[in-house]
């Protein structure tokens, strides 16, 4: 079979710094293995099978491998073989692609006042055509060494006709660009120094500024340095007040600003700023308007008016002041608004101002987020950049009742195999005055079904405990509490509790008649291990409503019966048993070393760790207290885990006002529940943690 030879890539395209690879594909006799030769040669020059140019050409039998590709790189590659009967060969013309070479020999003719021709050699273009050429100039009286960009010529022409600024001494260089890339840039060409003239435009973004009232401060931007035509650039500023002035104010500045002071506060001026040079002024100007500095508005919004929407939302209504009282540009108006006095208790407060800012001329907006059944003072004012000017004359008016907030609490106190005694606490904010309580409960188990929701309605307000009867025995129920003003019902605080089964038993206790003294102990032993209700009524205790109660649970037997159930595995037997055992090896290695000489000192100590005494309890109903120095009630919890802590009990109405901490009513109940934000030594029982431990009364 006759030798065949294919070289891939054909005629492979290669930027400059790039790599390339070549193949040679053979097919030859099997039979004429021992004889087949594979050689490269570049333009006939053949190359040496090692490395060349320290590893930049890589021959490796049918492979050349070419990194960094030079552009002389450029040429034929041959591949040939040949056997004892026959040769053949192959090759690939290989073109390398580079940015052109700079332009050159750049000459200038045609000179004029304002234009000039520039024409230029082109240089190599390395296998991609010059698209397009970029012409540069720098000049050396305002910017020297600066290059800025001044035509563009497309294609591949050479000559291009310059138009030029006056007052410039101009030079050249071009860059021609193909798809690889941009040249470098020619060398300069001779210098071209335009002669001056007049300016041809003035200057732009001419706008007053002023930070003082009475002055006016006008700005605007400077002409370039190729903008300027001529020596001995000004600026002559002309103004006069719109409407009032027939006749113009001018003054030559040499900088870009000018401040006028003595002008009446914000009134429409015409400015004209216009450049002149040594060699004559510039086109007429344009007439920009412009406002004299602006002082705070000197007038307030009037007809101010409140349209009550519902407990927490307003609409206020107001009259705008007119243009001439807002001396400035008016930004919006502004809604001031502070409470004054609940409608609840009467008290005063201390005025506490919010305000809400509307943009724009307007005369109306929404003021969102009032509290309920109080009384506020509104005032409106405008302001504009300067400031704020003068407040209306406050606004007097009252929001209505609204739902009161959600109880502080629900607690279980009691629970029985068929009836449950439940206490809650005030709302944080009653939002109106407490008409009574809805109490609704439910069945609940482990599912997302839920029983039918029952309801009891508690008309008296003060009541805040009450006992629900004819629930079923060992059965979850879930019950809500909320409070309600003549606007109707809030938010329903919840608990979750499990009724005894039956024949399950609770006892109860009630002491002895005690004085209104901050301190109590009860005389009865209390039993180990036992969970127990502690309720403080008035003497002639009604509606089931007491003043403070809380859970409390001794310890005793019933911690030690953990410990004696443990003590009967078989498991803690054994491993007492091996702790005993390896403790008497232990003593009996000690004593034979220490018979055989060995010296050991042991000192021995008893550290005693008396129990701490109980800490007293202040009655926080009957004694002084604030909220945030609270005593826990001394003897009758000195069982108590030192590590409980107590939650809040119920509210107070201190919470809504400034009055007394409590007060009975005409019958002898007290109608303010206990506050506080700690109470030490009790059980917290908040939230809608679930009850499932039996509580007696």
């Amino acid at each position: 079979d006759a030798t065949k030879l294919v070289v891939t890539p054909k005629s492979p395209r290669v930027l400059k710094s790039h790599s390339i690879l070549l193949k040679c594909q053979a097919e030859y006799d099997p039979h004429l293995k021992h004889s087949f030769k594979l050689s490269w040669r570049k333009d006939g020059d053949e190359l040496p099978a090692n490395s060349t140019e320290g590893g930049r050409i890589i021959l490796d039998r049918d492979t050349l491998f070419i990194s960094s590709v030079l552009l002389e790189d450029q040429g034929v590659y041959t591949c040939m073989a040949s056997t004892a009967l026959d040769a053949a060969e192959a090759e690939a013309q290989l073109i390398v692609l580079d940015v052109p070479d700079p332009p050159e020999d750049l000459q200038l003719s045609e000179t004029q006042n304002r234009s000039v021709r520039l024409s230029w050699k082109a240089g190599a273009s390395h296998n991609s055509p010059v698209n397009e050429s970029i012409i540069e100039f720098e000049e050396n009286r305002w910017e020297p060494g600066r290059w800025q960009e001044l035509s563009r010529v497309a294609g591949n022409d050479t000559t291009a006709l310059l138009s030029l600024a006056p007052y410039v001494n101009y030079q050249f260089r071009v860059v021609s660009v193909n798809a690889v890339g941009r040249s470098q840039p020619s060398k300069p060409s001779l210098r071209y120094a335009t002669p001056p003239a007049a300016p041809d435009k003035n200057p732009e973004n001419i706008r007053v500024e002023a930070s003082e009232p009475n002055e006016m401060v006008m700005k605007w931007e400077p002409l370039k340095p190729v903008e300027r035509n001529g020596p001995g650039l000004e600026y002559k500023v002309s103004w006069r007040q719109r409407g009032v002035e027939s006749d113009w104010n001018e003054e030559l500045v040499k900088k870009h600003s000018l401040s006028v002071r003595n002008v009446p506060t914000f009134v429409p001026y015409e400015i004209k700023v216009q450049a002149v040079n040594s060699l004559g002024s510039g086109p007429e100007p344009n007439v920009t308007i412009g406002y004299s500095g602006e002082d705070v508005p000197d007038a307030a919004p009037s007809g101010v008016s409140v349209e009550v929407v519902n407990s927490t939302l307003v609409k206020v209504f107001w009259l705008g002041i007119s243009r001439d009282r807002v001396r400035g540009h008016l930004r919006g108006y502004k809604v001031n608004w502070w409470k004054t006095k609940s409608m609840l208790d009467g008290k005063r407060h201390h005025p506490e101002k919010h305000f809400l800012t509307f943009k724009g001329d307007r005369s109306y907006g929404m003021i969102p987020g009032l509290e309920p059944f109080s009384e506020f003072h509104l005032t409106v004012l405008a302001f504009n950049s300067r400031g704020d000017g003068p407040e209306s004359s406050p606004v007097v008016f009252e929001t209505p009742e609204g739902v009161p907030e959600q109880p502080r609490f629900l607690r279980i106190l009691n629970f029985d195999k068929d009836s449950v005694t439940l206490s809650w606490g005030l709302p944080k904010k009653a939002n109106g005055h407490l008409t009574g309580y809805v109490l609704q409960y439910q069945i609940i188990n482990e599912t997302h079904e839920v029983g039918a929701l029952s309801e009891v309605s508690v008309a008296n307000r003060s009541v805040q405990s009450w006992r629900l009867a004819e629930l079923s025995p060992s059965t979850k129920y879930k019950f809500y509490i909320k409070a309600c003003t003549a606007k109707g019902c809030g938010k329903a605080a919840t608990e979750e509790g499990l009724t005894l089964a039956q024949g399950s038993k609770g006892s109860g206790r009630i002491s002895d008649a005690v004085k209104p003294t901050p301190k109590f102990q009860p005389s009865e032993a209390l039993e180990p291990g036992t969970e127990y209700t502690i309720r403080l009524v008035t003497k002639n205790w009604v509606d089931n409503n007491s003043i403070f109660e809380d859970v409390i649970e001794t310890r005793g037997r019933a911690y030690a019966g953990i410990y004696e159930g443990i003590s009967t595995q078989g498991w803690f037997i054994g491993l007492m048993c091996a702790i005993a055992l390896l403790t008497l090896l232990l003593l009996t290695i000690c004593f034979v070393r220490r018979n055989k000489g060995g010296k050991y000192s042991v000192k021995e100590k008893e550290d005693l760790h008396p129990d701490p005494e109980a800490q007293s309890i202040k009655d926080e109903i009957f004694g002084e207290y604030s909220d945030s120095d609270e005593k826990p009630l001394k003897g009758s919890l000195q069982s108590l885990n030192g590590d409980i802590k107590a939650t809040g009990s119920a509210d107070s109405l201190v919470d809504y006002g400034e009055g007394e901490h409590g007060m009975f009513n005409e019958d002898g109940s007290f109608i303010g529940a206990y506050s506080g934000s700690k109470e030490k030594g009790s059980v917290e029982s908040t939230g809608s943690s679930t009850a499932t431990f039996p509580l007696h009364a």
